[in-house]
């Protein structure tokens, strides 16, 4: 076969057809490294398991596919991180499984930062989205780097909190690294590449494929410390990330619902099978401190030059307080951090159903609840 780069040899490889993450390590160990495994004869990569296709493929690949990533490498503030390269993530390396490459858009250093992976519904409710970054934005001020996918709901409202927090955030993603999934996210995505680190572990022009999502959801868990589930339903795909950081001996963390609320009940699955219930970033904190401790003293020291992001999200005044009314204020207790129905408000308040939507809609308009498919939620 012809003599190709190493990066090249790398990227023919990870293209071949039948070879995943565990065939390709594996061939890496029985020929002695990359280069081995293209100075084998047929006899030998045959022994190794190799169907006659991927053989013939590696002894001939297809060079549009391998220019189309090469060109992806030549565009600024974008990597390519082998499973040889010192630089390739510690945690990530343990991992059975590990990605054989990682085409990284952003900042390649930041995947050795201790991490915390936020994970959740794809249909959040408009509580759990707002949990969500609250929750992601104390824990990027704390000191850890939030990790999640990019897909809509809970994944986009965590990447949103760390950068509303001013640090970096990295979106594992289960396409090519040229492609973004889903199309709503291209804004958020560029952010994310801006400040911290887009990743995959799929060439160019990959499409976001069913059976790719599991194998992103392990990227993710395997780069974190732990993860953390907010609103998962009893089928989410975010409890296969949980599962599978529990399988790589990572913690995982669960935040508990309204048993009312069908995206609480997959949470509540994770605590009974032993999640740590956790109801505020200090207790992700507290669990996961002795792993942190680093991290923690060197946010510690910036929190001075955090003061006026802190006054921000400091309690409301009496003088805040005072713009709701008495009526106002007895409707709002009323309304659950579960999704509320009218009717409900109705017969809880005694008050008439005219009187209590445009109340209701006052509520929304300073904030204090948010609607969605005809429920109320207080959000505050």
């Amino acid at each position: 076969m012809s003599k190709k780069t190493d990066i090249e040899q790398w990227l023919a490889l990870n293209r071949a057809p039948g070879v995943g993450a565990r065939r390709f390590l594996e061939l890496l160990e029985q020929c002695g490294g990359i280069g081995g495994v293209f100075e084998s004869g047929r006899e030998q990569l045959a022994r190794a398991g190799l169907s006659d296709e991927t053989i013939r493929f590696l002894r001939a690949p297809d060079a549009a596919l391998l220019e189309a990533d090469l060109e992806w490498l030549q565009e600024p503030a974008h990597s390519i991180i082998t499973f040889a390269d010192r630089a390739y993530p510690k945690r990530l390396r343990q991992l059975k499984d590990a990605p054989p490459l990682l085409f990284v858009k952003g900042d390649a250093t930041l995947l050795d930062d201790p991490q915390i992976a936020v994970v959740g519904a794809r249909r959040p409710t408009p509580a759990g989205r707002d949990l969500a970054r609250c929750f992601a934005r104390d824990l990027a001020r704390s000191g850890l780097l939030v990790t999640s996918g990019l897909a809509r709901g809970i994944d986009a409202a965590a990447h949103q909190g760390a950068l509303d927090a001013g640090q970096p955030t990295v979106a594992v993603i289960a396409t090519g690294p040229d492609l973004i999934y889903p199309a709503e996210n291209k804004s958020l995505a560029q952010k994310i590449a801006e400040r911290g680190a887009l990743v995959s572990e799929f060439p160019c022009a990959t499409p976001p494929l069913a059976p790719h999502f599991p194998r992103r959801n392990r990227i993710i868990s395997g780069l974190a410390l732990g993860t953390l589930v907010i609103e998962a339903g009893e089928r989410s795909g975010s409890l296969i990330t949980a599962r599978l950081a529990g399988e790589q001996g990572r913690e995982v963390f669960a935040v508990p619902g309204s048993p009312r609320n069908p995206s609480a009940r997959g949470c509540h699955r994770l605590i009974r099978q032993g999640a740590t219930l956790v109801e505020d970033a200090r207790d992700v904190l507290a669990e996961l401190q002795p792993q942190i401790r680093d991290s923690l003293k060197r946010a510690q020291a910036t929190d001075a030059t955090d003061a006026t992001d802190t006054q921000a999200d400091a309690p409301p005044t009496d003088a805040e307080k005072s713009v709701l009314d008495e009526e106002h204020r007895a409707l709002l207790e009323h309304v659950g951090f579960e999704q509320t129905t009218v009717d409900a408000l109705v017969e809880r308040s005694g008050l008439p159903v005219q009187q209590v939507s445009a109340m209701l809609l006052m509520l929304e308009l300073e904030g204090y609840v948010a609607s969605a498919g005809g429920f109320y939620q207080r959000i505050k």
